[in-house]
């Protein structure tokens, strides 16, 4: 497969991150379909632990200034970009220093999870999809992983349902066995303030719940990892979402 236009989304990506089979599946796929002849880009959180000055990134100015409002709050919206190391790929960097600047993930040291780990799902999701549209480079392929990025499609089929802007664009994610990380109850009039309500994971908001919701929402899933767990699992076995079991680095490009 060749000249297609395919975004990867993902809260992981080697050599930014090392130690996960997400980071090292989402390097290899995007790898592959950019050296296939396809016009790949690929978009993560500016997380802390991520050295500007090792990797080499730098702000795109023109797309940086926009705000994202969430709950009636501005924030503001800064892209940042680096090439991935050795090749001509290249990869964005949502930040914002309210959400992003700190050295863990999406909790402490103590594991102790940050209470607006919601508000930085949303904000990373809105700030995927207000940036491509200013890129004006329309996705053939949006290609998720991770559970940040599960609210990219929730916000697609909802908030921006008018916007014809990716009615032909494809929606694939890859499903990980990733920690479930509690979310606070406050996301329901966060989401309820964009318009998005109904949702089953409001009962219960937790980044696994969400993720298990967003699969409703999109086009094809896969394993990104062999075997699946929990209520993922059985979420992928009962789905009638078009999906596709584990595929090797060779193959999983037939998902496309």
């Amino acid at each position: 497969m060749q000249n297609k236009k395919i975004l990867y989304v993902t809260t992981e990506l080697f050599p930014y991150q090392e130690e996960s089979n997400m980071a090292t599946m989402v390097n290899k796929m995007a790898l592959k379909m950019h050296q296939e002849g396809n016009d790949v880009r690929v978009f993560m959180p500016r997380f802390g632990s991520i050295s500007e000055r090792k990797f080499q990134l730098h702000e795109v100015i023109r797309l940086s200034g926009m705000n994202i409002i969430i709950n009636d709050l501005d924030q503001p919206l800064i892209i940042k970009v680096a090439s991935l190391p050795g090749e001509r790929l290249q990869v964005y960097f949502i930040d914002n220093d309210e959400y992003f600047k700190r050295k863990y993930f999406y909790g402490d040291e103590e594991t102790k999870y940050y209470e607006d780990n919601d508000e930085r799902a949303i904000f990373f999701a809105r700030g995927v999809i207000e940036t491509i549209k200013k890129l004006n480079w329309v996705p053939d392929i949006i290609h998720l992983n991770g559970w940040m990025s599960s609210m990219i499609p929730i916000y697609l089929k909802t908030f921006y349902k008018k916007d014809s802007y990716f009615s032909d664009t494809k929606i694939v994610m890859s499903l990980y066995n990733e920690e479930v990380i509690p979310l606070d109850s406050g996301i329901e009039e966060k989401l309820k303030f964009d318009n998005i309500i109904g949702l089953n994971a409001l009962k219960d908001p937790s980044s696994e719940n969400f993720l298990l919701d967003s699969i409703d929402f999109v086009d094809v899933i896969l394993k990104g990892d062999e075997f699946l767990e929990g209520a993922l699992d059985q979420k992928f076995n009962d789905t009638k979402v078009q999906k596709s079991e584990y595929l090797d680095s060779d193959n999983f490009n037939k998902i496309y």
